[in-house]
C-alpha cells in the first residue's frame, strides 16, 4: 500500500471515530423503514386537521389566510442571494426560513402549483450559494432547516433533478460541516446555539434520511444528546438565562426539534421530563407587562411579540391560561403584522384546535423563578391595561448575553413603562466598530458599551464601579400576599470588594405603589452609593428627597426616605462612544449618597402613580421583617 494513501486512510479512520464519539448513545435504536415525505412536523394527510380548525374558528381562520396571503406576496419577489454582513449570513437564513416555512405550508395547504414552483426556485438558487457560511454556524442551522423543510413538504412534487440538487446542498453546506470539529463547537455550549444548530441539523438529517441513513441517524443521535446541556438551564423552575429576547430564540428550537422527533420517531426520549422545561411557558408569560412590553434585560430587544413555541407548550401541560398574552397579540393585532415571524406558520401545528376565545387570564399574578439568573415578577391584574407591574432579577454577570443589571427592574402603572431598560445594541453595529463583544471577563471590552454596564440600569453603583462578572444574586426570600407581593434578592457578591454586604427588596404595597428598600453595609472606607433608574419620562427634582416624572398626561412621584448626605439628581444617557447607539427621549434620575465606613444604611424608595404630594415617606421595616 503506498504510504500517503495508508496515512489518510488513517486519518480518515480517526475523523470517522472522533465523530462516532459525539454521537455518545443510540437514542433511536434501529429504524427499519421511515414514513415517507413529508416527514417533519406535519405527516402526510395532517393538513385535514389544519383546515377542520380554521373551518370553526374566524380567528384561525385569518391567521391561516395571513400566511397564504404572505405567500402570494413572495411569489414575485426575487430569490434570495447570498450577501454576508460582517461575520454573518444569518439575516439571509433566516428570510429563507421564513419564505421556505410559508410557502410549503401553503403548497400542502392548497395543493396549489404556484407556492410549489416558488419554493423550488427559492431551494435551487440557495443549493447554489458556494457555502451557508459555517464559521458562524447559526447560518447554515437556519439555512439547513429552511431548506429540509422545503425539501421535506414539497418533495413529491419536485422534479427528479431538483431533489438531487437541494438533497447535495443540505448534505455538503448542512449536514458534512457540523461534524467538522472546526465548526461545531456549539455541541458542547450550554446556550441557544446549541438549540438553534442541533434542530437545524436534525431537520436537515430527517429530510435526507433515506439516502443518507448512516449520516442522518448519527446527526439526530447526537443531537438528542447534546441538546440536553441547554435544557438543564431552565431548572429548577423555568427560567432562560438569558432572557426574553433569546428565550424567543433558543426556545422556540428546541421545541422545533422535540415537536419533529416525537412527530417522527413517537417519543420524546425524555427531553419533555426534564426538570423545569415544562415551567417555562409560565416564565415566558409573566415577562410582558400591562403595556404589553417585554422585562427585556440581557440582549433583548425592548418590543414583544407572539411566539408560536407558547401553543407547544401550552397544549402538553393542558393550561389555555399560558396563552393569555399570545391571545392579544392573536386578537388585538392584524394577523398580516404577524408574518415576519419566521416560523409562524408553526401555530397552526401547535393550537390544537383550541378556540382562542376560550383562553382565560392566568389566576396567579406573581411569578418567581430560581436558576442562573433568578426572576421575580408582579402585576396587580392581568386584564386592566393601568395595573402595576414590576419585574426584577437577580443572577450573574457571568451568563451567556447577560449585562451588568443584577438587582435591576422595570415597572408600569397607569399604561406606562416608568422604569425601562434600554436592552441589546444590535452586534453588527458594535462588532464592525472592532468590539469584542461576547468578552466575560471583568476588563472585557464588553463593558466599555454605553447600554451594557449597572451605571444605566435600574441598580446600585458602589463608588461609580462595576458590578463584578463571576458574581451570582440569589433571590432569597418572596411572598405572593396581594397586599405586600415581594421579592429580595441577595446582591452581595456583585458588589464583592466594594461594599460589605448587600440585600434589595421589591414590593407591590397593597396595590397602590413600589416600594424598593435597599440596606447595605459599607467596608473600612467612605462609599459614594449611586441608585439609578432609567425612564423614557420627563423627570423634575421637586425635594432633596423626591422627583416627579411626567409622561403621556400620567404622573409618577419617586420619594426617598430622608437620608443625610443623599442628592437627588439626574443624569443624561448621552453615550460616550462614537460606537455607542443613541439614547433620545430617556434620562437617568435617582441620587447619590455618601455613606461612612462600616456603617449600615437603608435606602427606601417608593414609586407611587397618581398626583404629586408631600414626601411623607418614613423609614420602612427591615428586610428581614417582610413577612415571607
Amino acid at each position: 500500500m503506498n504510504p500517503s494513501f495508508k496515512s489518510f486512510s488513517l486519518f480518515l479512520l480517526f475523523i470517522y471515530f472522533q465523530q462516532l464519539s459525539l454521537a455518545q448513545t443510540d437514542q433511536i435504536g434501529q429504524v427499519q423503514q421511515l414514513p415517507g415525505h413529508p416527514r417533519i412536523l406535519m405527516m402526510k394527510g395532517e393538513e385535514a386537521n389544519i383546515k377542520s380548525t380554521i373551518a370553526k374558528d374566524a380567528v384561525w381562520g385569518n391567521t391561516h389566510k395571513a400566511i397564504i396571503d404572505e405567500s402570494d406576496r413572495l411569489i414575485n419577489i426575487a430569490p434570495i442571494q447570498r450577501i454576508q454582513i460582517g461575520r454573518r449570513l444569518l439575516d439571509k437564513s433566516r428570510e429563507a426560513l421564513r419564505r421556505l416555512f410559508f410557502l410549503s405550508y401553503a403548497y400542502r395547504t392548497t395543493e396549489e402549483k404556484k407556492y410549489l414552483d416558488r419554493a423550488e426556485k427559492e431551494m435551487l438558487v440557495i443549493a447554489g450559494f458556494s457555502d451557508w457560511n459555517p464559521s458562524h454556524f447559526l447560518d447554515v442551522a437556519e439555512m439547513t432547516m429552511a431548506v429540509a423543510i422545503g425539501y421535506d413538504w414539497t418533495h413529491d412534487a419536485l422534479s427528479a433533478s431538483s431533489k438531487v440538487i437541494i438533497r447535495e446542498a443540505i448534505m455538503k453546506k448542512g449536514l458534512e460541516p457540523s461534524m467538522n470539529s472546526k465548526y461545531n463547537s456549539w455541541l458542547k455550549a450550554e446556550h441557544n446555539w446549541n438549540q438553534v444548530c442541533n434542530a437545524g441539523m436534525t431537520y436537515g438529517a430527517m429530510a435526507i434520511y433515506e439516502d443518507q441513513p448512516v449520516l442522518a441517524k448519527e446527526i439526530i443521535n447526537r443531537s438528542i444528546t447534546s441538546i440536553v446541556l441547554p435544557m438543564h438551564d431552565y431548572a429548577p423552575d423555568g427560567v432562560y438565562p438569558e432572557g426574553y429576547g433569546y428565550w424567543g430564540y433558543g426556545t422556540s428550537f428546541n421545541v422545533m426539534f422535540i415537536s419533529a422527533v416525537e412527530k417522527l420517531f413517537g417519543k420524546d426520549f425524555g427531553l419533555n421530563q426534564l426538570p423545569g422545561f415544562m415551567k417555562t411557558a409560565g416564565f415566558m408569560e409573566n415577562m410582558t407587562g400591562a403595556t404589553g412590553l417585554p422585562f427585556n434585560y440581557s440582549d433583548a430587544g425592548g418590543g414583544g411579540g407572539l411566539h408560536p413555541a407558547m401553543f407547544w407548550l401550552a397544549n402538553k401541560v393542558n393550561d389555555p391560561s399560558l396563552l393569555w398574552v399570545e391571545r392579544s397579540y392573536l386578537k388585538n393585532r392584524k394577523p398580516e403584522a404577524l408574518v415576519k415571524d419566521r416560523l409562524f406558520p408553526a401555530i397552526m401545528l401547535w393550537n390544537g384546535g383550541m378556540s382562542i376565545d376560550n383562553i382565560s387570564a392566568p389566576k396567579e399574578t406573581m411569578w418567581v423563578g430560581n436558576g442562573k439568573n433568578p426572576v421575580a415578577m408582579m402585576r396587580t391584574s392581568w386584564t386592566d391595561s393601568n395595573a402595576i407591574y414590576v419585574a426584577t432579577k437577580g443572577g450573574s454577570v457571568s451568563i451567556n448575553h447577560a449585562h451588568m443589571d443584577i438587582g435591576s427592574f422595570v415597572m408600569e402603572a397607569d399604561g406606562v413603562r416608568w422604569a425601562m431598560d434600554f436592552g441589546m445594541q444590535d452586534y453588527e453595529s458594535l462588532e464592525s466598530k472592532g468590539i469584542k463583544l461576547f468578552g466575560r471577563t471583568q476588563d472585557a471590552e464588553r463593558w466599555t458599551v454605553f447600554r451594557l454596564t449597572n451605571l444605566v440600569h435600574n441598580t446600585l453603583a458602589i463608588d461609580s464601579q462595576h458590578q463584578i462578572v463571576t458574581g451570582h444574586a440569589p433571590i432569597v426570600a418572596s411572598s405572593n400576599n396581594p397586599n405586600f407581593m415581594h421579592a429580595i434578592t441577595d446582591l452581595t457578591e456583585i458588589y464583592k470588594g466594594q461594599i460589605k454586604s448587600s440585600k434589595r427588596g421589591i414590593a407591590v404595597v397593597d396595590k397602590k405603589h413600589v416600594m424598593i428598600r435597599d440596606e447595605i453595609v459599607t467596608l473600612d472606607k467612605e462609599t459614594t452609593i449611586r441608585w439609578t433608574m432609567l425612564t423614557p419620562a420627563d423627570v423634575k427634582i421637586t425635594g432633596d428627597h423626591q422627583a416627579v416624572l411626567t409622561k403621556d398626561g400620567k404622573t409618577l412621584t419617586l420619594n426617598v426616605s430622608p437620608i443625610p448626605n443623599l442628592t437627588m439628581k439626574t443624569w443624561s444617557t448621552n453615550p460616550p462612544n462614537a460606537y455607542d447607539a443613541p439614547n433620545p427621549g430617556t434620562v437617568l434620575t435617582g441620587f447619590e449618597v455618601k455613606v461612612p465606613a462600616n456603617t449600615k444604611v437603608a435606602l427606601t424608595v417608593t414609586l407611587e402613580p397618581g398626583k404629586p404630594g408631600k414626601n411623607t415617606l418614613k423609614e420602612a421595616a427591615a428586610l428581614d421583617r417582610w413577612k415571607h
